[in-house]
């Protein structure tokens, strides 16, 4: 949880003379007290405008582990101040604001599940396994990058991806091989434009995140059962990660050969590659893409059904609309940045249908 606002002293022969200078000192004063009086008058206005103010004890919000939760946590804990002050603008005196990391995705779904965290910022992959106990209430926006090909040699060209201007509803999932000596003789195929065997890729040790994330389950798993009809449970050396960043660690120290994970992680974590996960060179010369999926709509923030809180429709309204406004600020879209979200638009069920009809298949495959 984080808890995380002059005096003039004039000569006797000089005050004869200052007629003028006393009616304007006058003039200032009586019009500071009017300003004072109209910023009253419009603070009182203000608080007039909403009404009977609600006052609620807690709202509870679980992120999902997009990096460590030491980061995360440090990240978000402005948005307490931030969350609070926008609510009660629009009526809700909001007590305290509950935040913790999920130790899984799949913790984070349970927990909306059973109403004991009122939203979540979960994957599209964590929200349909779970969305008869949730709903979406906003969809994450994400700035484009500059490489979007589904072919991974155009990824491999020697320069790092970089974020466009544009915003995007949709990112990919990559599936990203490392400095180790197995992780390069796969990427080395790849760039000289051979096919990768399906015991290439078993002969690897793979990090992978549980089996609710789109990008580091799900649609890795489409990506090898269209191209080998096999899926990530048929692979001999998995291990299983609590976050990406750990993921990280794991590749830069050559404890596993590959990882999956969304396609923009390169933008994110390259600065970090030496510092903090123990590279021995820069990230784009140390990694490569050996596959990249189709488009997965992105994550999102969703209300649990079971909340007695998010029960009231004009609650979530409100909600929905401080996390709007908050991230259109700099400080707000610095905050949203360690989940690589830049905005939020009001979300639609109906556009994870995608998503649906992939897991479908997915445990039809693995049945």
């Amino acid at each position: 949880m984080t808890r995380a606002l002059s005096l003039c002293l004039g000569l006797l022969s000089g005050c004869g003379a200052s007629e003028t200078d006393t009616d304007t000192s006058a003039a200032e004063s009586a019009a500071g007290t009017t300003a004072e009086t109209s910023a009253t008058s419009t603070q009182e206005t203000a608080a007039a405008d909403t009404g009977n103010l609600q006052e609620i004890d807690t709202l509870t919000i679980a992120f999902s582990p997009y990096a460590d939760a030491d980061t995360v946590i440090t990240s978000t804990e402005p948005l307490e101040e931030l969350l609070q002050a926008k609510l009660l603008e629009k009526g809700y005196d909001v007590q305290e604001i509950d935040m913790s990391v999920g130790t899984s995705y799949t913790a984070v779904g349970q927990a909306l599940s059973a109403g004991s965290a009122d939203i979540g910022f979960i994957s599209g992959g964590n929200y349909v396994l779970f969305s008869d106990d949730c709903d979406v209430l906003l969809t994450a926006l994400r700035y484009a990058i500059s490489k979007d090909s589904e072919d991974p040699v155009d990824w491999n060209d020697g320069t790092l991806e970089e974020n466009t201007d544009e915003m995007s509803t949709y990112y990919r999932s990559v599936i990203l091989a490392g400095p180790s000596e197995k992780g390069q003789e796969l990427l080395a195929k790849v760039n000289a434009g051979e096919e990768l065997t399906w015991e290439d890729l078993d002969s690897a040790t793979w990090a992978v995140m549980d089996a609710t994330s789109a990008s580091g389950y799900i649609y890795p798993s489409l990506w090898l059962q269209e191209r080998y009809g096999k899926t990530i449970a048929d692979l001999s050396n998995v291990v299983e990660s609590d976050s990406y960043t750990t993921s990280l660690s794991r590749l830069a120290a050559g404890q596993v050969d590959i990882i999956v994970s969304y396609g923009h992680i390169r933008v994110k974590y390259a600065s970090d590659w030496v510092s903090e996960f123990g590279g021995t060179d820069e990230m784009v010369n140390q990694t490569g893409i050996l596959g990249v999926s189709e488009p997965i709509y992105n994550d999102m923030i969703a209300y649990s059904e079971t909340s007695e809180l998010m029960a009231d429709e004009s609650f979530r309204q409100a909600l929905g609309e401080a996390f709007i406004e908050i991230a259109e600020t700099e400080e707000g879209k610095e905050i949203i940045s360690v989940f690589s979200q830049i905005g939020y638009e009001w979300g639609d069920d109906a556009n994870y249908d995608g998503e649906r009809d992939a897991q479908e298949l997915l445990k039809s495959l693995e049945s």
